[in-house]
């Protein structure tokens, strides 16, 4: 066994052992005085552009009527604000407020379930719930929320306003935002509203459709009613198969199975399958989901495993990666990914249960001391892009057939994605949310390696751009609203057919932009362009390269045509070789 693997290899071990202690992550509003002076990040401890943000305050409301005087104080003083929630797992700029005088509101302790109405199956909840908080109070009286993210630490307010989802094809589809009812919104207004405005908008008002993935530019959510279900069973068995006719598969996949999922594991040629349905609430069962990398974790493993890949980066060890990633891959099976029959054993497939119970895990945040979430960022722990597009299920299989050719010619670039298990895809239902997925999609989640020097390029990076350039430019990809790196959110606005409709809401809820700040501004069209360009801005995504200088040419790497796509513009490395005149010369791409 290479040396390289022995610290993953080692981490999945402990993982295994299901460790039962966490730590809650930092706040991610830090001030120096009091509530003043502060700055703001994301819970990955840094936004794409690798800043912080500051703010002159941070204000905490316990209460909507305390949320309305701070929004109309905020107001009258022509301030600017925007909203963060107790976690911030968005990665983009969302949450920045500008100018000297910027504010950003917490909605960490409006965290209240505001009544359950059992006959009608609706739920109104302050916008700073978690996810955990609403499925299970839900399931308290017998109700559930049947789609929702696989990550519970998320709150109401985040995950609607950068469309969130689960993966479903069937009825109302897997975006929360298709279960909302009412939303209540506090934004600005003139004096003679008393600079504040309360808009309570139900299923029947069209502005709805804005608020149901709002970026949070129309103002402060402060509460969510949702429609649920009465609380039913689940039954999830996983299976492996070659990936050789996955275009096929993905195409009726999602119509045979009502939670359906696949992981693909491109370099080993396979695909995971969730093979997931609703049963009779008298089947026999009460399985758990506890998916394994959302468990607690030691910050010694963590830092092991990050120490890892580090080295595997460096000495450009594309087999150590790649033997490392079947052991990541194996050890996730042989554990059923966390998924157990009775809460503590797994004794075999199917496993069924309570939807609340299977839908969505991150037991990582409970409240204990041990260990962290494998992204905490007081631990030198994992460090990585988190890459979501939605490809339209009219064109997924061509797009899945791009992605083979890269495989074909690169395998060994894919295992990097495959210490995280693979490329996630989850199916997203079309929406009539102004900013939601205007078509039935299939989201391709991609988390990978990513640098703690913005100048240091990725082992094989270029075919990880291409494909994000596949994904964007040739197929129209859409970004996940609270994922990815800046070049994925050029142009992505005019791909809403309803974006009009959304920015005219916007100027009727904030006509002064109070709530707006030069990101959204950039990315809903009103100020040119998302990309920043720089010497090396390529190699972070900030840019795509049109020049050398936009990769890093002092380390071999340079601007190049894609392999497949050939309007990709990669850092791609190419091989310096001297001349027989003393001087240098760029030979063929690596």
């Amino acid at each position: 066994m290479p040396i390289s693997s022995r610290p993953r290899l080692f981490f999945f071990l402990f993982l295994h052992l299901a460790l039962s202690f966490s730590s809650p992550p930092e706040d991610p509003i830090r001030c120096s005085h009091g509530h003043s002076n502060c700055t703001i990040t994301n819970s990955y401890g840094v936004f794409p552009d690798r800043t912080l943000c500051q703010a002159s305050k941070a204000l905490f409301p316990t209460t909507e009527e305390e949320l309305v005087a701070m929004v109309a104080s905020a107001t009258k003083n022509k301030s600017k604000m925007k909203v963060a929630t107790r976690s911030c797992h968005s990665l983009p700029k969302l949450i920045c407020p500008e100018g000297e005088d910027g504010l950003v509101i917490s909605t960490k302790y409006l965290n209240r379930i505001v009544r359950i109405d059992v006959e009608a199956r609706t739920m109104t909840v302050e916008s700073g719930v978690t996810l955990k908080q609403l499925i299970h109070e839900a399931a308290m009286v017998g109700l559930a929320l049947p789609h929702a993210p696989y990550w519970w630490g998320i709150t109401i307010g985040g995950l609607l306003a950068t469309g969130c989802h689960g993966s479903s094809l069937w009825g109302k589809g897997s975006a929360v935002h298709e279960y909302v009812v009412e939303v209540g919104i506090v934004s600005p207004a003139g004096p003679e509203d008393g600079y504040v405005k309360v808009r309570w908008l139900k299923d029947t008002d069209q502005d709805l459709n804005a608020a149901k993935v709002s970026l949070g530019v129309l103002g402060v959510i402060s509460k969510v009613t949702l429609k649920l279900e009465p609380l039913f069973k689940r039954s999830i068995t996983y299976t492996i198969k070659e990936d050789s006719d996955l275009g096929d598969q993905l195409l009726s996949f999602g119509q045979e199975h009502e939670f359906a999922d696949i992981t693909w594991q491109p370099a080993q040629h396979r695909a995971v399958y969730r093979i997931d349905d609703r049963v009779s609430i008298n089947a026999s069962g009460n399985g758990l989901y506890d998916y394994i990398p959302l468990r607690s974790t030691s910050s010694a493993i963590l830092e092991a495993a990050r120490t890892s890949e580090e080295i595997q980066e460096s000495t450009g060890d594309a087999d150590g990666k790649c033997s490392d990633a079947k052991l990541v891959t194996e050890a996730l099976a042989s554990r059923a990914y966390g998924l157990t029959n009775n809460g503590t054993t797994f004794t075999g497939y199917p496993v069924i249960g309570y939807n609340h119970r299977l839908q969505s895990a991150g037991s990582c945040i409970d409240d204990s001391e041990d260990s962290v979430c494998f992204w905490d960022t007081r631990v030198k722990g994992t460090f990585f892009h988190s890459t979501a597009i939605s490809i339209p299920l009219s064109t997924v299989k061509n797009f899945i057939e791009d992605v083979k050719k890269l495989v074909e010619l690169e395998p060994k670039a894919f295992c990097t994605l495959e210490l995280n298990n693979g490329i996630l895809m989850r199916y997203v239902k079309g929406s009539s949310a102004y900013l939601g997925k205007p078509e039935d999609s299939v989201d391709f989640d991609i988390i990978y390696y990513r640098s703690r020097d913005p100048m240091i390029p990725r082992l094989h990076g270029d075919i990880l751009e291409e494909i994000e350039q596949i994904a964007l430019f040739k197929y129209g990809g859409l970004p996940h609203w609270g994922k990815n790196r800046n070049l994925a959110f050029e142009g992505a606005i005019k791909k809403h057919k309803d974006a009009e409709k959304f920015l005219k809401v916007k100027m009727e809820y904030d006509s002064s932009g109070l709530f707006s700040n030069d990101w959204t501004d950039r990315v809903l069209g009103l100020k040119e362009g998302v990309m920043i360009e720089k010497e090396g801005c390529a190699l972070d995504g900030l840019c795509v390269c049109s020049e050398d200088s936009h990769c890093a040419p002092s380390k071999g790497y340079f601007c190049r045509e894609g392999r497949v796509y050939k309007e990709a513009r990669v850092c791609t490395l190419v091989e310096v070789v001297e001349t027989e005149e003393g001087g240098s010369d760029l030979k063929e791409e690596l």
